[in-house]
């Protein structure tokens, strides 16, 4: 058996996903450790995972959850140069601690989550296998997909290609201090420099939670490249606590601004407005943002908790109501649930854009956003029945895709042949 380490941001959308693949490796009898800032450790226990500490002086216990609560007051461009610089702390603090705490853990080879900069220089300077871990949207640069962060459609003329060009160029200066902490490390342990951004994720194999059909087309993928489809588990995740018996029987409609762009409690007041006229129940999940206590009094009295078991209530729900997070997004389709998304920041713009060009929801943004126009795309979403099919045809693209065991197959493959594993697309 082999000792995995992983390596991700102590955030829920990227620990929950790879906690799911932690589990599903420790119940084939690995062991796997979670190496991160101390406020990971909580959602590593619950999966039974082990877990080394780093950055116990730069990011104290409570750190994350304070710097995410500034991050949920934000969004658009602040937000995303806020993430930048966060990315560029704990970044610096993964190539500093890292290595001596993989090494005293005995950690044989490594996933690593791809937003987590410095994983793969980590992995190169100790000599370790690994494997990249798409748990957001995929950041690989592709000249026909637009940057990750834009809500651009896709097109495939020449003047597009210019435009996500110049997006993409945009998106490098702005994230220069993370790839300049990188570039200097990779420097100093005499590591190759990187002659492109898709230099810095594994050549044994990718793993995206995105099924194909979620994704634009795309041209230059590698071929251990796997859409595998999402991770989720609710054994691998801490419980929430839900009044199931609240619950009227009426259709559900679940609303979740997710556990990071949670801070902008106008935006709970205008979904209830615009839900309180319909003949359904509307269940908001605060992420643990804020408490229910202080919100004021909601139009429509919808039933609000600080924190939702998603994966449970998405089996009820009708519609979901969504930030464009990658979780959320996939978690819905894997249940055939339409959306209507919100994107508020970072990848979730992205996120939206792919949720609009496959046909599974509408699409407000957020300097839009207002009862009426949301209550007009509720209604189209929950009227026309092919926002339904379209959600449904998504979900055996998932179910087909494989999820969890595929993944770990591929991993499993990897550490056991040394080899590139190839996509079943290549």
């Amino acid at each position: 058996m082999v000792h995995f380490g992983i390596l991700c941001p102590a955030a829920s959308g990227h620990l929950n996903p790879m906690t799911a693949l932690g589990y599903e490796l420790r119940q084939r009898g690995h062991q796997v450790t979670v190496v991160g800032l101390l406020d990971a450790k909580s959602k590593a226990l619950a999966a039974g995972l082990d877990f080394r500490a780093i950055g116990e002086v730069a990011f104290p216990f409570g750190a994350i959850p304070n710097a995410v609560a500034k991050l949920g007051q934000l969004e658009g461009l602040a937000a995303f140069r806020y993430t930048v610089e966060l990315f560029k702390q704990t970044t610096l603090t993964l190539l500093q601690e890292a290595p001596a705490a993989l090494q005293s853990a005995g950690v044989e080879a490594l996933l690593i989550d791809q937003t987590s900069s410095g994983g793969s220089t980590v992995a190169e300077f100790l000599d370790l296998p690994f494997i990249s871990v798409c748990c957001a949207l995929m950041l690989n640069r592709d000249p026909n997909v637009p940057p990750f962060n834009t809500t651009w459609n896709y097109h495939a003329a020449g003047w597009a290609r210019i435009r996500n060009q110049l997006g993409h160029e945009l998106m490098s200066r702005i994230a220069r201090p993370i790839i300049n902490e990188v570039v200097a490390h990779r420097q100093r342990w005499n590591l190759p420099t990187y002659r492109h951004p898709n230099d810095a994720f594994s050549k044994l194999a990718q793993l995206c939670q995105q099924p194909a059909e979620f994704e634009f087309p795309r041209q230059h993928l590698p071929a251990c490249f796997h859409f595998t489809g999402p991770y989720s588990n609710p054994a691998s995740r801490e419980p929430s606590s839900f009044p199931f018996e609240q619950l009227t029987g009426k259709p559900l409609i679940y609303a979740s601004l997710g556990t990071i762009q949670n801070q902008l409690l106008g935006t709970f007041q205008v979904i209830a407005e615009a839900c309180q006229e319909l003949d359904a129940q509307l269940v908001i999940a605060l992420g643990g943002g804020s408490k229910p206590e202080s919100l004021p009094a909601l139009p429509g009295s919808p039933l609000v908790v600080e924190y939702a078991p998603q994966l449970e209530l998405l089996q009820r729900a009708t519609l979901t109501i969504t930030h464009a997070g990658m979780n959320t997004t996939l978690e819905s389709l894997a249940n055939g649930v339409p959306m209507v998304a919100i994107p508020i920041a970072n990848d979730q713009p992205g996120v939206a854009a792919r949720i609009a060009w496959t046909g599974t929801g509408e699409v407000v943004p957020l300097k839009r956003l207002s009862s009426s126009k949301l209550r007009s795309a509720i209604g189209r979403v929950l009227s026309e029945k092919t926002y339904r099919e379209n959600a449904l045809r998504m979900q055996v693209a998932i179910r087909q895709a494989g999820g969890i065991k595929r993944a770990i197959d591929i991993v499993e493959q990897v550490v056991a042949t040394g080899k590139p594993v190839r996509s079943r697309l290549s």
